[in-house]
């Protein structure tokens, strides 16, 4: 179910590995396009060596050596999508989920059965992610702490250590070599989603694991949703006896859709990201905004605060689609503290910067000044002094862009 590329890609630059990952064996075959492997399960008359890989895999997890054996234990499809993603992120392995949310499960039940239940964490993540930790759902427990005190935090039961960068939605980024430093001995998870393989690779600063939403930008279409970590061998082969025991399985049509994806998340990142550029700078000058957040490394999100009701502005928007996710080739909008962050206590939500005026937009590939004329005319709306004006009674924060003082320079990314 493995060994589909067996061509050495050192030298293989990411656009081309993102087009040819997972699909150097099509040739020999006389395919083109990868196969979809529909199929649940699959005849095997030597039931005495099936025996022998089912044992093998549970002892190690590896994956099993032959034609499958199960949906659950393995997919050709999602297979192929899975030494893409691996090649694309620099990493042994990756274990494709059926949501990112499965992804992280899978990785807090790993540490888990070891007795590592103790989790060092950094805000802002994800708000779903930061609920999981904080509800204690797995039996986990976490410490909230900011960069600079992870060493502190860390415990002997300690089995995880979470950071985002650039975090959702605040896109604010952390020093991820020092980081990993700090963590010592133990795994450092950076979850990748908003970065992408493109903008940046956690494995090369220390990470021994990087999560992603794949529904994001791997998938980039809005169609499939999915997780994936890509990691060393070793930790893969528990993460797919988890995924085996508590059948998380990706369906190999999302496979075949993530790994179809792969091959244009180069040029879809850099497309959005110089168009999110132009538009971070527009909104840094615009009077209507108090605040803007664009990371250093560039990317396809935008944050940003307004003085007026940001609701009015989601009410606003016509060519800019307000809804939750990100990644896709639409733009999207939706506000953190009423839908994605909504879960995460007030309170805390706050603390990490995650403002009741904060607007989160994830930009597409349509044109930019399309964009803008959207954005323009939200804005006006929710400037009008007839709009609702619950939130504009409140102090809003000065105006100006974090995290640098300019945006990185088009097409930089």
């Amino acid at each position: 179910m493995h060994g589909y590329d067996d061509v050495r890609t050192a030298s293989r630059a990411l656009a081309t590995e993102a087009v040819h990952a997972g699909r150097d064996d099509l040739a020999r075959q006389g395919l083109h396009a990868p196969p979809i492997d529909l199929s649940t399960t699959y005849p095997s008359y030597d039931s005495r060596g099936e025996a022998a890989r089912i044992d093998a895999f549970a002892t190690t997890g590896a994956e099993p050596d032959g034609p499958p054996v199960y949906g659950r234990l393995g997919n050709p499809t999602v297979a192929r999508f899975e030494t893409a993603l691996a090649r694309l992120e620099g990493t042994e392995a990756a274990v494709a989920f059926a949501s990112g949310m499965a992804a992280l499960t899978a990785v807090l039940l790993v540490r888990a059965s070891i007795g590592l239940r103790h989790v060092v964490a950094v805000r802002p993540l994800y708000g779903c992610s930061d609920h999981l930790l904080t509800a204690g759902l797995l039996g986990t427990e976490v410490t909230w702490t900011d960069p600079a005190g992870i060493a502190e935090a860390l415990r002997p039961d300690t089995g995880l250590v979470l950071v985002e960068t650039p975090a959702n939605p605040t896109l604010t980024e952390v020093d991820l070599r020092a980081v990993a430093h700090a963590c010592g001995s133990v795994p450092l998870l950076v979850d990748n989603t908003f970065a992408t393989p493109v903008l940046q690779r956690p494995a090369e600063h220390g990470a021994r694991l990087v999560l992603h939403s794949a529904t994001k930008y791997l998938g980039g279409h809005g169609d499939v949703l999915a997780g994936v970590v890509a990691c060393d061998e070793e930790f893969a082969g528990r993460l797919r006896q988890i995924r085996f025991a508590t059948g998380g399985v990706l369906h190999p049509l999302a496979g075949y859709l993530l790994l179809r994806g792969l091959s244009t998340l180069p040029v879809r990142v850099r497309a959005a990201s110089e168009t999110a550029c132009e538009l971070a700078r527009r909104l840094a000058a615009d009077p209507r905004v108090a605040r803007v957040h664009y990371p250093r490394i560039g990317g396809a999100m935008i944050a940003f605060e307004v003085h007026d009701d940001p609701h009015e502005v989601i009410a606003g928007v016509r060519l800019i689609t307000p809804a939750v996710s990100l990644g896709s080739v639409d733009t999207l909008i939706q506000h953190p503290a009423s839908i994605s962050h909504r879960i995460v206590d007030a309170d805390d939500r706050r603390g990490a910067g995650v403002s009741d005026r904060l607007l989160r937009m994830s930009v597409g590939l349509e044109d930019v000044e399309d964009l803008w004329a959207d954005l323009d005319g939200a804005l006006r709306m929710a400037a009008s002094p007839r709009r609702g004006a619950g939130l504009c009674q409140q102090e809003a924060p000065p105006r100006g862009m974090t995290s640098h003082d300019e945006p990185a320079a088009a097409g930089r990314p």
